[in-house]
């Protein structure tokens, strides 16, 4: 099944654990790693930590676009090669009170619209964003940007902590370009049985 996955996602809680000679060692069998670290400190710092991901040989990597635009346009200066940089929005475990406790007093869609600008002003290759997002930034980004989607969640497995999610098949015809499924597939006592599943729920 691995020809019909495209990238292996490498989070926090695995980066720090087994560090950069763990990414290295996946990448050298052949497989493309998205490396979801989510980014957000001062700008010099964050530039600093995209020149030494992107020396890894990652595909992909994270920022949180609401450490503002100079933070990312130095993240996006830093980049050398072709490693996407995306800019995520809002989490997906989020909701409207979780960013009135933040001092956001507006809805989510607003928030995310209004960070997804300031990525897309920077230069960013995409966004990460919940599926419930995805209609309202294809109308306003176009395909400007890609959409990067967690909060994805088979028909038959549990939501878990996320509070804003969609099936698979529900989120590519949102029209997501990639979809982030982790739980579903890493929880699950047979992952390959559950990547088989996801793939035909997609293709159905």
């Amino acid at each position: 099944m691995r020809d019909q996955i495209s990238f292996f996602k490498i989070g926090l809680q695995l980066f720090a654990a087994e560090g950069p000679a763990f990414v290295r060692e996946i990448i050298g069998t052949g497989a493309q790693i998205f490396l979801d670290l989510k980014l957000h400190d001062i700008p010099n710092t964050v530039g600093r930590a995209i020149e030494s991901i992107g020396e890894l040989g990652v595909a992909m990597t994270t920022l949180h676009l609401s450490g503002g635009g100079e933070m990312i346009r130095a993240a996006v200066a830093a980049r050398k090669g072709n490693m996407s940089i995306l800019g995520v929005t809002v989490l997906t475990s989020a909701t409207d009170q979780t960013l009135s406790e933040t001092g956001i007093n507006d809805e989510i869609d607003n928030h995310v619209l209004r960070l997804a600008a300031l990525g897309v002003a920077a230069n960013i290759d995409g966004v990460v964003a919940s599926p419930r997002e995805i209609k309202i930034l294809r109308a306003r980004c176009g395909d400007k940007i890609k959409i990067v989607t967690p909060g994805v969640r088979p028909s038959w497995s549990e939501a878990g902590d996320q509070k804003r999610f969609m099936t698979p098949r529900e989120a590519i015809d949102a029209g997501a370009d990639y979809l982030v499924i982790g739980r579903p597939i890493t929880a699950n006592e047979n992952p390959r049985e559950a990547t088989r599943r996801i793939l035909e729920e997609l293709h159905e």
